[in-house]
């Protein structure tokens, strides 16, 4: 089987019946494609409207969670209606990579991106980024005192007083991510220590960065983008950003990409609409809407935001965060996660 390791097929056969669900019956004028998308209706659904609209190519999406579009794309191999798969993360472009079913993308396309955030055989490419922090109330942590690696996290000194959320997909990306740089042993003891410090559990990032604000904890491990979510809702917060050293995979920059299927019924359309995603409306849209890192060249992010090029994420294929099985046995076995 491939080395999806994702989901199950009985879990892909239920994620079927919400992918159809998602959406009416496909157009097959030839004008249309038909999405499977990881990223939610809610983030997504205004530029696939803009699309339409200056190409007229009717997009048909369909969105479920990523590793249920990946786990179902594998499930429905060369027979898929898929044209694009629009993935929330490289991990599981990697797997459905790997499974040899994506098109090689034209060099026009994923040449408008950093080699770092594009596979290395032009199979997908990143249409935006983010990148793992140190969230951190300046009241209670002193700047001498921040964390330069996720390792720094497990000593007594901050007993109680980090977050973390075991159950959330960027988290366990960044622990595929520790896996793949530092190794398993190295994984599995770091996560044990954690525990052993009284790691805090929370649902998600958003309700970390709360935490860290109001001050019930010192720091979290989050994605950039929510302290700045939250500061865009509420104004102001007593909280800040920490990147970590240079190649310390809690600097992993993640991005959610974007891949045509090999067996696409419109190529040339879904091509079009990954090149879309990474024009100069598009990209500005994800850097002001959810302030994530515009990956394509010559877009700014956001100037409160540390700039891309200044990030010195550790060096990994994004395609090799695949394991997400191999990650949650862990987290499973040190009892980190229930």
């Amino acid at each position: 089987m491939h080395r999806l390791r994702i989901l199950s097929l009985t879990t892909a056969a239920a994620a079927l019946a919400v992918l159809a669900a998602a959406c009416g019956g496909d157009d097959d004028d030839g004008g249309s494609i038909t999405v499977y998308s990881g990223r939610s209706e809610a983030l997504v659904a205004p530029i696939i409207e803009d699309f339409t609209e200056e190409t007229g190519i009717k997009v048909n999406v369909k969105y479920a969670g990523t590793d249920a579009a990946a786990a179902l794309l594998l499930e429905e191999g060369g027979k898929s209606p898929a044209d694009v798969f629009f993935s929330q993360d490289g991990g599981a472009l990697g797997a459905v990579r790997e499974a040899g079913l994506l098109a090689t993308l034209p060099g026009s396309i994923t040449g408008l991106v950093p080699e770092q955030y594009r596979a290395s055989d032009g199979s997908w490419v990143g249409i935006s980024g983010r990148s793992r922090v140190v969230v951190y109330n300046p009241g209670l942590v002193s700047a001498s005192d921040l964390p330069a690696s996720y390792k720094d996290l497990t000593s007594a000194k901050w007993k109680g007083k980090v977050g973390w959320a075991p159950a959330n997909a960027s988290f366990q990306a960044f622990i595929t991510a520790v896996r793949k740089v530092d190794g398993e042993d190295a994984a599995k003891a770091w996560l044990e220590a954690m525990a052993k410090n009284d790691a805090k559990t929370y649902a998600n990032n958003n309700a970390i960065v709360s935490a860290v604000a109001s001050g019930e904890i010192s720091l979290g491990v989050v994605n950039h983008y929510y302290l700045w979510g939250l500061i865009k809702d509420q104004g102001e917060i007593n909280a800040k950003n920490h990147y970590l050293a240079a190649g310390d995979p809690g600097a992993l920059v993640n991005v959610a990409g974007a891949a045509v299927l090999k067996s696409a019924p419109n190529k040339s359309g879904a091509e079009k609409f990954v090149e879309y995603l990474l024009q100069k409306h598009a990209q500005e849209f994800f850097a002001q809407e959810t302030f994530e890192y515009p990956l394509a060249n010559g877009i700014a992010t956001d100037p409160r935001i540390k700039p891309l090029a200044e990030l010195k994420p550790p060096a990994i294929d994004l395609s090799d965060l695949d394991d997400l099985a191999g990650t949650l046995a862990l987290l499973r076995s040190t009892g980190v996660l229930k």
